[in-house]
């Protein structure tokens, strides 16, 4: 009976993410990690910092892991040889030598297994009112840019990242596929710019992201699909977002492996449930007419569990 079940089961897929830890609330590994594990992921988990809730709150506190802590831990990992895994899922990170132990730990784990896949959320800073402005230091970017993205191979920029990465404004749709194409070039085999200020098909309550996925087939030629998602809008700022996209995706990627539309739309409409439900949540608990605060807009992340697992499609992607 056992031999039958294990072979009903998938085989184990192992996550290294290394993330922020908050005590309350959902961003970093405590974003990513439950929906992972409710979609059958082994998580293993560094918490680069240990705060008691996210920077947005008034108030802050708690402590930073360094590089040299952050190689210990692995390490200790290696010594034990448990150091092998499918994933690795990396987020905001504020120093450009803990950014580059990270690429090492890549490179490394890439070596025991050449299958494994980097998934890069190259966090650092987006566009307020039409201005972009980094919210990490700025020499975060070359090792982004010359050391992480080449050694990654699904990155989930937004559009003002991708251009920081680039060198290249996006203005029009054509400019953003031809700034997913010089990321290609760069490293990553999957690209989704996850948000952009471009004008949505379906109107200005909609939000547009794009995804590039290019495969190489036996004989060496060269495929890219990519895809349109138009997301409605929602009016608040939430915090971890793009913490718990980059984990979904990295798991519908897996899932669907051939059908890069499919895990997009999946991610989108999950993402889509988790909003809905948090802002819907956040303005009870306000109370009319006021605007809710950080604590009752963090996401709502055990209450969604099914629609994490199994999500109703209600975002469509359109193939470009």
């Amino acid at each position: 009976a056992t031999a039958r079940a294990g072979a009903a089961m998938e085989p184990e897929c192992r996550v290294l993410s290394i993330q922020s830890h908050v005590v309350r609330g959902y961003v970093g590994n405590k974003a990513a990690t439950f929906p992972l594990q409710v979609l059958g992921f082994e998580v293993d988990t560094v918490n680069s910092v240990q705060f008691s809730n996210h920077t947005g709150y008034d108030h802050w506190k708690g402590q930073v892991l360094n590089s040299d802590e952050l190689h210990e831990l692995y390490e200790g990992l290696k010594l034990n040889k448990v150091n092998r895994y499918d994933y690795v899922l990396t987020g905001y990170t504020r120093d450009t030598s803990f950014l580059a132990m990270v690429v090492d730990i890549v490179q490394e784990l890439k070596q025991q297994n050449s299958n494994l896949v980097y998934v890069c959320d190259p966090v650092m800073g987006d566009k307020r009112n039409g201005e972009g402005s980094m919210y990490v230091p700025k020499d975060l970017l070359p090792v982004y840019r010359d050391k992480i993205v080449p050694v990654a191979d699904i990155i989930t920029p937004n559009q003002f990242e991708a251009e920081l990465l680039t060198g290249r404004k996006i203005y029009t749709e054509k400019d953003a596929l031809e700034v997913m194409d010089m990321l290609h070039a760069m490293g990553p085999e999957t690209v989704v710019i996850t948000s952009s200020d471009l004008q949505a098909p379906l109107g200005n309550d909609y939000l547009i992201a794009l995804g590039s996925h290019r495969n190489t087939k036996a004989d060496g030629t060269k495929m890219t699909q990519r895809i349109r998602v138009e997301s409605p809008k929602v009016d608040a700022v939430f915090v971890g977002t793009g913490d718990l996209f980059a984990a979904m995706l990295l798991a519908w990627t897996h899932k669907h492996p051939n059908n890069f539309k499919v895990a997009c739309e999946k991610t989108a409409s999950a993402m889509q449930h988790v909003l809905q439900r948090t802002i819907k949540s956040a303005k009870a608990q306000a109370g009319e007419g006021n605007k809710p605060n950080s604590a009752q807009l963090e996401l709502r992340m055990v209450q969604s569990k099914k629609d994490i697992e199994n999500p109703e499609i209600i975002v469509k992607a359109t193939v470009l």
